[in-house]
């Protein structure tokens, strides 16, 4: 989209603006460098995934992540996979 790259260029150029919109002291745009970074996908599995019925619509969506050994990323790692899910089937239900 052209209003992406406009901020782009636009926090590229002065970062201290994005500072100021978030109301820390402009200076702190020094101590950062901006850029644009792809994330590419990698695979996930879900342990375990409860959706409602089609009866009971309401109802809200479980997600489940089963751990038997320490995973000090389990957090990021959970995290991730569910709002990937989210983002591609776009659940009514909450979650």
């Amino acid at each position: 989209m052209k209003t992406d790259s406009i901020f782009y260029r636009i926090f590229k150029e002065f970062p201290s603006i994005f500072f100021e919109l978030i109301n820390n002291p402009t200076q702190s745009g020094v101590s950062y460098e901006f850029s644009s970074i792809e994330v590419k996908q990698t695979a996930f599995r879900i342990d375990g995934v409860f959706l409602p019925t089609q009866q009971s619509p309401e109802n809200p969506i479980y997600f489940v992540e089963v751990q038997f050994q320490p995973d000090s990323e389990i957090y990021s790692r959970l995290i991730s996979e569910v709002f990937l899910y989210i983002r591609q089937n776009k659940p009514q239900s909450t979650w």
